[in-house]
């Protein structure tokens, strides 16, 4: 029973279940009567969401991805504030990072299916390496109005984040920047199929 006194265990489980709650699969079924994990890219992430409700209501299309994205941020952010609230250590803050973004990649409500990580990992990234999750976030904006391919922009903004946290930060107040290119390598591995259409030239773009 002490295991699950242990208010780092506590937080770790909490990272792990809140992440794991599909946000964009909740407000599509909810406000639009879809079920997203069966149509377009069966993914629960924003980009799913406005691809499959836009086909019958692109206003609601609309508000409810933006909605998805700052839900799915929030899951990692809200978490992590109060891990900070109760001054946890810098390395259990960037393990509730991790586990934040894995549940939602592999959520406990979906049977471990899930959606890119993208918005989480924005959510944890911005609490921890704020100046480079905003660089990234910049070069994400500029890609999506240039490139039109969700994917693209967010592993391209993606990579900013890392190059620039990289430079910026030594060690991550940690000694070690593996929590963080752990991160990025989970939103990337889950990105293996937009790759591959990127390099075939057959992603969708977002219009």
């Amino acid at each position: 029973m002490d295991f699950f006194s242990n208010t780092n265990v506590l937080f770790f489980i909490a990272a792990y279940l809140v992440g794991s709650i599909p946000f964009g699969s909740i407000l599509a079924k909810t406000f639009a009567g879809v079920d997203i994990k069966t149509q377009g890219s069966k993914s629960i992430g924003a980009t799913n969401v406005l691809r499959v409700v836009k086909e019958t209501n692109p206003k609601l299309a609309k508000k409810l991805g933006i909605a998805t994205v700052l839900l799915d941020a929030l899951k990692g952010t809200v978490v992590l504030l109060a891990g900070l609230y109760y001054g946890v250590s810098d390395s259990t803050l960037w393990a509730i990072a991790v586990l934040a973004v894995l549940g939602h990649c592999y959520s406990v409500y979906l049977g471990l299916e899930g959606g890119k990580g993208v918005a989480t990992g924005l959510g944890v990234y911005i609490v921890l390496i704020p100046i480079p999750t905003l660089i990234g976030a910049v070069v994400w904006i500029v890609c999506a109005k240039v490139l039109k391919i969700s994917s693209l922009s967010s592993l391209l903004g993606l990579l900013a984040v890392i190059v620039s946290a990289t430079f910026l930060n030594d060690g991550l107040n940690i000694g070690s920047n593996v929590p963080m290119y752990l991160i990025a390598f989970i939103i990337f591995y889950k990105h293996i199929p937009n790759i591959v259409r990127i390099i075939k030239g057959e992603e969708k773009k977002v219009i």
